[in-house]
């Protein structure tokens, strides 16, 4: 007899594999391979077709599995990135060529990124640049600038190879194999099917007073809620923030909220419930008042005062003084002055916040996508009041951060949600819910004068910027420092004024974004440069050459700095680019009428570190009995290599191949904090502490083998240490010594901080150990007609002390520019209107030129082995560059970015009626 037929039941092939499910109706695709098939490769982004990581081929064409019904996938072929790469032998050889090019840095787009080029690799084994841009364009990376993807995808030669993995060799990334396959696992991949999950209410306005209803009625009421949270819930206080004297935001607002986004409550629900539940259905009235959305009605007094203590909205300010600019400026043979503003940018990153929190006895764990663990833990004991041993942070895979997730989103909600419960929770923020509350890069005002002399030396120099620090304080402080200290790009002023402020407005926080407010300062002092380069008859890089700041020179602060100094190396290293692409950019513009092209430059420095405050980074590591190397490395990677170059770096130092050492992640039950990953500090501090550390675990062998400072060690798998020095092979086992409560039977731990002085009230002192130095030239093509602008070409020069990994260091190049193209062209945030990926746009695969690396390694006298952090410096000065090829190839000097093509047009409007 036949069995009835299950009507319900989408029954299709799932990576060969049958596969049988009964999706909801409506239920994606991407939610079901996820939740019923445990197919966690599928990686979502938006759920709404923008970003592309959740790319499946289905009967062997890539779809957007947030985008189809689960049910459509009856009777066809699915495959999933993991599977993929498991049984497909083109997919498996992608894989290698992704990992020998760097092409996975967070990974959190590569699945999708590999499921888009299979598709395209099997119907066309040698593709050209064109066709993988066209078969990826739908796939969004924010980290790596798409370079490296590209290459990866046509096969092009790969600097890596097979090396000890010490420092200077560019090896693969040594977690690079589990991006690639689909098994790295991010802040949504943890929680088990069918978790309870968590929604944030928040605030529909900008500003607004709110009561609540019967939410014990609500709760009883609502099949499937099991809570509410509210501020009533917080056993601890109601506030949180990165820096102790200006933690001034609360968890849940209460009684009125500060900007659109905001939270007042969380419902606790299962997930059928929280998939079709309606906030509007929750029990708040709100009530909007008036607000202020921009810094300067903010300071008015007619303007609401959003924090006590903080008069006309002014948050702090930074303020940086040598010489006297004033005098100087009055008495320079030639002056210029410009005004310069920018806007919101969002981060953009493809993976949401997210998380999963659950009760351990009376101790809570959280599992979340973080840069800083040890400060969320921090954070966590504030706000539920416990002691630090009842709480473990675990930080998930991070699928990009770029400063927004230093502070804390999903965690709190998290906590209090499994203690209230004592149940598994989740929390993941929606594509809009993630633009709408988490920070920005600040918006700038700026208003700067610089003076020379007739020789084309600056005399004289006076930058004011304000800056818009949204609803809550969050980096705020951070940016007003940072800001005056390096107004003055990488040269050398006498005469120097610099003053900034953080202003309050009912916006969204601004916080920690790639560079702390430098993109915006260079902007203005870079572009500015230009103008008086070109009233000084100087051509614009050999004008910053003269200036450039040098070995033993001081800087605005007085910092005096003996070696290490790179920016001239840097530009200089520019001149045959400048001249070749400038002769080519003349050509073309002579048989074009519409389309023209121009060459721009601009240079940037930055500040490696906290200004001016404690920063270390601790690195453990340990040595079992039967000869495993561990190495406790807990300084976040969110994508920039940090996995990669600690351990290179502690390798180097202990004396063994790099690949001999078994790494532990950032957890704090097990893991010392390795600080922060922010202000590109992990390889300079964190990489010193990993070098002391291995240096001290090499010291200890050393002396109980009694061998020479200079001998190579080798740790075998049996446990037996061998030596070889000029007095023979010498052996040691490790079986003789006792473990300690962690199963070593060696150890070291060994913790780094940078040597930095206090600024005193004129901003004179030594804010950083160390800057790391860079010169952009970019080639655009403006077309004249509809104001549109398009790279066609990087080459980028960056002073990194030394190349730790010199295929991780092209891969932030590419990554920085990329964001940096899209902050001088395309990316504005405008709250209440862009907050998706198909509103706010940022650079896709076609957006991005090809980019030249020079590596120029001017060693540092701190860093580890000469290494100086890079992350930050990429983007500095990217965006400059573009404005002034703008200029260079239309004539139109663009004061506001984004440069988009309604701006350039009305400039160049304007200028045909000059």
């Amino acid at each position: 007899m036949n069995k009835p037929t299950d009507l319900s039941a989408t029954t299709f092939t799932l990576n060969g594999q049958h596969a049988q499910c009964h999706p909801a109706p409506g239920q994606r695709l991407s939610e079901m391979l996820r939740e019923q098939l445990d197919a966690r490769d599928v990686k979502i982004g938006c759920n709404a077709g923008d970003c592309g990581a959740c790319t499946v081929l289905v009967d062997g064409a890539p779809v957007c599995a947030c985008l189809m019904p689960a049910q459509q996938a009856a009777g066809r072929a699915v495959e999933t990135p993991a599977g993929l790469h498991a049984n497909d032998p083109t997919a498996h050889a992608l894989g290698e060529s992704f990992q020998n090019h760097g092409a996975a840095q967070c990974g959190i787009c590569t699945p999708g990124m590999m499921a888009s080029a299979v598709a395209l690799l099997r119907a066309n084994p040698q593709p050209t640049e064109t066709q993988v841009q066209d078969a990826l364009g739908g796939v969004l990376c924010r980290c790596t600038g798409y370079r490296k993807i590209i290459d990866a995808v046509m096969g092009a030669p790969a600097i890596t190879r097979a090396a000890q993995g010490h420092a200077g060799d560019a090896i693969r990334r040594l977690d690079g194999a589990d991006k690639v396959a689909g098994h790295e696992a991010f802040g949504d991949d943890i929680a088990p099917p069918g978790t309870l999950e968590v929604l944030v209410i928040r605030s529909p306005f900008p500003r607004a007073g709110f009561t609540f209803g019967d939410l014990d009625g609500f709760v009883a009421n609502t099949t499937g809620v099991e809570a509410v949270l509210t501020a009533a819930d917080i056993t601890g206080r109601n506030v949180f923030g990165v820096i102790p004297q200006f933690m001034d935001q609360p968890v849940f607002a209460e009684g009125e909220t500060r900007f659109r986004g905001e939270a007042v409550a969380a419902v606790i629900a299962a997930p059928e419930v929280i998939r079709t539940f309606d906030p509007a259905s929750f029990p708040v009235t709100w009530q909007e008042r008036p607000a202020s959305t921009d810094i300067h009605n903010a300071q008015t007094d007619r303007a609401a005062q959003l924090h006590k203590g903080r008069d006309n909205n002014v948050m702090c300010g930074g303020f940086v003084a040598c010489g006297d600019a004033k005098a100087a400026l009055a008495s320079a043979d030639v002056s210029v002055t410009g005004h310069y503003q920018s806007g919101f940018v969002e981060h953009a990153y493809i993976e949401p916040e997210a998380g999963f929190a659950r009760m351990d006895g009376d101790r809570v764990e959280v599992y979340a996508c973080t840069q800083a663990p040890v400060m969320d833990l921090e954070a966590l004991e504030i706000i539920l009041g416990w002691d630090r041993s009842r709480i473990r942070v675990v930080p998930t895979g991070v699928g990009g951060g770029f400063g927004s997730k230093l502070d804390i989103s999903v965690q709190p909600y998290l906590a209090m949600a499994a203690i209230k419960t004592g149940k598994p929770v989740r929390l993941t923020y929606s594509r809009s819910e993630s633009m709408q509350s988490t920070t920005k890069r600040h918006p700038s005002d700026i208003r700067l004068s610089i003076g020379a002399d007739r020789s084309g030396k600056i005399t004289g120099y006076d930058f004011y910027g304000e800056f818009d620090t949204g609803a809550y304080a969050s980096w705020g402080p951070t940016v007003a420092n940072r800001v005056p200290v390096h107004a003055s790009g990488p040269y050398s002023i006498p005469n120097y004024r610099a003053e900034s402020k953080g202003i309050h407005t009912n916006n969204p926080p601004s916080g920690a974004f790639r560079g702390f407010g430098v993109p915006q300062a260079a902007i203005a002092q870079e572009s500015l440069f230009d103008v008086l380069a070109d009233k000084l008859g100087l051509d614009p890089l050999e004008f910053r050459i003269l200036n450039a700041l040098e070995n033993n020179a001081p800087t605005v602060c007085g910092q005096v700095f003996s070696q290490g100094v790179g920016i001239r190396a840097c530009l200089e290293a520019l001149r045959p680019a400048w001249a070749k692409e400038r002769s080519a950019a003349a050509a073309f513009n002579a048989v074009n009428t519409t389309l023209k092209r121009g060459v721009g430059i601009a240079a940037g420095w930055y500040g490696c570190g906290n200004t001016s405050l404690p920063n270390p980074s601790t690195i453990k590591a340990g040595i079992r009995a039967d000869g495993t190397i561990v190495l406790h490395q807990g300084a976040m990677d969110i994508g920039q290599g940090a996995n990669t170059v600690i351990s290179q770096l502690f390798a180097t130092a202990l004396g063994v191949p790099v690949h001999a050492l078994t790494l532990i992640g950032a957890d704090t039950d097990v893991t010392p904090d390795a600080g922060k990953t922010s202000a590109s500090r992990q390889t300079y501090v964190s990489g010193n502490a990993a070098r002391l550390s291995g240096a001290a675990m090499r010291a200890q062998i050393l002396e109980r083998m009694n061998v020479a400072e200079d001998a190579q060690l080798e740790i075998a798998a049996d446990g037996i240490i061998h030596a070889t020095d000029n007095a023979g092979r010498h052996s040691f086992a490790l079986s003789s010594l006792s473990a300690d409560g962690e199963g070593y039977v060696l150890r070291s731990e060994e913790t780094y901080d940078p040597p930095t002085k206090p600024l005193d009230e004129n901003g004179q002192g030594a804010p950083y150990a160390q800057f790391g130095y860079a010169g952009h030239l970019v080639v655009v093509e403006v077309d004249t007609a509809f104001g549109t602008v398009k790279p066609l070409h990087f080459v980028a020069a960056h002073d990194v002390g030394k190349a730790i990994n010199p295929m991780l260091v092209e891969g932030q190049v590419q990554g920085g520019i990329a964001q940096g193209l899209g902050m001088a062209l395309m990316e504005e945030y405008l709250p209440g209107r862009t907050e998706n990926l198909h509103d706010y746009l940022i650079p896709t695969i076609g957006d991005m030129p090809p980019v030249e690396t020079l590596i120029i390694e001017e060693p540092d006298a701190h860093g580890p082995y000469g290494a100086k952090g890079l992350g930050e410096h990429v983007l500095i000065p990217t965006a400059p560059a573009i404005l002034n090829a703008i200029h260079n190839a239309a004539g139109v000097r663009i004061t506001q970015v984004p440069a988009t093509p309604a701006r350039v047009r009305a400039a160049l409007k304007a200028k045909s009626h000059d």
